[in-house]
């Protein structure tokens, strides 16, 4: 029974999760405040990938195709959507919006139309100065340097929905503190969704939880336009169940953030004792045989030893098993991840019914590689401001253009469809294989156009990438392609001096930047090789994707955005490479997707990046790193050795 004892839970944050409303057709809706009244949806190609409530009380539905969408509802309104840069624009707009109210830094996004922000400082800090004597008459206090900026609330309530529905507040003079905290919590969402959805013309749907499982999962309770806030006792005791427990035993399995697509489907075949039968559709389909949390959780065989010799294996994480019966308890004490200046990576796809002959790859390919070169310049270039000297009467010249960061590995994914079999059915597959480069440095020279750039791009690299991942001349045939760049390298700081930048802080990053140039003192290592051919891992970070066989959805995955079914928590692969005696070491992202250099074959690293196999040390301070970094580190140096 030890092996199944529950895990402690750690209640002391408060996470709330936005989930804006319709997200594509919101963006419409914005610019064109009339079509909220009215049918109205968003297409991409063949299919419907969202549409408004209006929409759906006439009977449409996402994923639906458009021929039955005007079969059903003949005067909908439909959009076309497959530029989604407008998207991605509002997202970043409303990212940055919710961003201002932050006292920690602690905003995450999910996709384009989901947020995450850690508000336990606030909390904290206006628990400290609430009367307990007169919570009716309470105010929050939203700037720490204003006491005057804030808005006034009733603490002894819940602002919107609780969980459970029959909760009911204390009338106590004394209220438990976690109580207390996700009241304040619950109000200040409601102040954020409000402002919101005035100044930007955007609703949501908010949950509010102690972690990020929590409450993305309480917030879809009330959709649209609603929140919903997870109530105490969380914890199981001898007095009472735990409302995190009973909220989370009844969720099908596959529903819960952590658990993907292939896991799911581990856990159901062990519950079961056989494959579980799914129903037919356009996407996906569905289970006939719905697991629950609670199924799997109560199975007397299950536990965190058993889960990890069921869910581990190559390419999963250490500790998968426990993780796993954490999920299934509630319990995550996963981070909200500090906003970031640039993306962790950037990366664009499309779907297709077919792609099966190479003049068709080959323009796809420049069409995706234009689109991500486009995505690199407006993600990460920032403007470079104009040194003047101050003896200097003569204006500032232009600002100009500069990299905030340097990706080094180019990333190119393929899904290969299954072939059919012999009564004409095709097997479902979502495995995605995948190849890495260098990025050639050509591409950060802003003088040549994105055409260019992305036709040499494709002749040059990616097409040989693609031949490595498809060997054969013929006989694929596509669902998935996507491009990417990944391993951001970000440049120097902004500070600047009357000598110029400041590079101080470029050096204090060294190690993180020169982490490929690692120096092995016993003698090289020849010969080591991978496999190209790679399973991309599949996280709970990432939404499902709408890219599969016949819905053709267009998606840009940019930073955390690959489809759920794709990247399944435990597929981490963190690769090596050895050559001419320095290591590339792969590096994981926060949400464990493979990051690595992506270096699959010793030939690649070879002729795409020349590795100087001398290393110098700094005779001032014993540094040791390649030689060509050794002559800006010398520089470095210079005003200490030379006063």
């Amino acid at each position: 029974m030890e092996a199944r004892k529950v895990p402690s839970r750690k209640d002391g944050r408060v996470i709330v999760h936005f989930d804006y409303d319709c997200f594509y057709a919101a963006v419409f809706e914005a610019k064109n405040p009339s079509l909220k009244s009215l049918p109205f949806a968003v297409q991409q190609k063949q299919i419907i990938v969202t549409c408004n409530y209006e929409a759906r009380r006439r009977g449409l539905h996402k994923l639906q195709l458009i021929r039955d969408a005007k079969r059903v509802c003949p005067d909908v309104i439909i959009e076309l959507g497959e530029d989604i840069s407008r998207f991605r624009d509002a997202s970043k707009e409303l990212y940055n919006f919710i961003k201002e109210y932050t006292w920690n830094g602690r905003v995450e996004r999910l996709g384009f139309d989901e947020v995450w922000m850690d508000v336990t400082d606030m909390v904290d800090y206006n628990m400290e100065i609430l009367n307990r004597h007169h919570l009716g008459q309470s105010f929050f206090q939203i700037s720490r340097d204003d006491p005057t900026d804030g808005f006034t609330f009733d603490a002894s309530i819940v602002a919107g929905h609780p969980y459970p529905k029959d909760y009911t507040c204390e009338t106590a003079e004394f209220v438990e503190d976690l109580t207390l905290r996700m009241r304040l919590g619950s109000h200040l969402a409601m102040y954020m969704r409000h402002q919101l959805e005035q100044q930007k013309g955007y609703t949501s749907t908010v949950g509010i939880a102690t972690s990020k499982l929590l409450s993305k999962l309480v917030g879809s309770l009330n959709k649209p336009k609603g929140q919903t806030t997870l109530m105490p006792p969380l914890a199981a005791s001898e007095e009472g169940t735990s409302n995190a427990q009973i909220f989370m035993d009844g969720h099908e399995i596959s529903k819960v953030p952590g658990i993907g697509f292939k896991l799911a489907q581990k856990l159901r075949e062990f519950v079961l004792q056989r494959p579980a039968a799914f129903q037919t559709g356009l996407v996906y389909g569905g289970t006939k045989e719905n697991i629950t949390v609670a199924k799997v959780r109560s199975n007397e065989d299950i536990n965190p030893e058993m889960l990890e010799k069921l869910l581990g294996g190559p390419g999963s994480p250490h500790g998968i098993g426990f993780k796993i019966w954490c999920l299934l308890h509630g319990i995550d004490d996963t981070k909200v991840s500090q906003a970031k200046v640039v993306p962790s990576q950037i990366s664009i796809e499309d779907s297709y019914i077919r792609l099966d002959t190479m003049p068709e790859v080959l323009r796809e390919l420049n069409t995706l590689t234009r689109s991500l070169i486009c995505r690199m310049r407006i993600d990460l270039l920032g403007d470079e401001e104009p040194f003047q000297d101050e003896s200097d009467d003569t204006s500032a010249l232009p600002a100009a253009k500069k990299w905030l960061a340097h990706p080094k590995t180019l990333r190119l994914t393929t899904r290969p469809r299954q072939p059919l079999q012999p009564d004409g059915t095709r097997q479902r597959s979502f495995k995605r294989i995948s190849h890495s480069a260098p990025l050639p440095n050509v591409i950060f020279n802003l003088s040549e156009s994105i055409d260019a750039q992305a036709e040499r791009l494709v002749s040059s690299t990616i097409v040989n990438m693609f031949r490595k991942l498809h060997p054969e001349k013929s006989g694929w045939n596509l669902s998935l392609v996507n491009l990417a760049v990944t391993n951001m390298a970000e440049t120097a700081g902004d500070s600047k001096t009357a000598n110029g930048r400041d590079i101080g802080n470029m050096f204090r990053r060294q190690e993180d930047v020169l982490k490929d140039f690692r120096v092995i003192e016993e003698s090289p290592i020849s010969d080591v090789g991978e496999e190209s051919n790679e399973t991309t891992g599949e996280l709970w970070h990432e939404s499902q994707s709408a890219s599969s066989a016949g819905m053709n959805k267009s998606k840009d995955c940019e930073d955390q955005g690959r489809s759920a079914e794709e990247a399944e928590l435990g597929s981490c692969n963190v690769r090596g490479t050895m050559a001419n005696g320095f290591v590339d070491m792969g590096t994981a992202d926060s949400n464990g997707a493979e990051d690595a250099a992506g270096h699959d074959e010793l030939d690649d690293w070879n002729e795409d990046a020349e590795v100087d196999d001398d290393i110098d040390r700094c005779e001032h301070c014993g540094a040791r790193m390649p030689s060509f970094a050794m002559i800006a580190h010398r520089r470095f140096h210079k005003p200490l050795i030379d006063p």
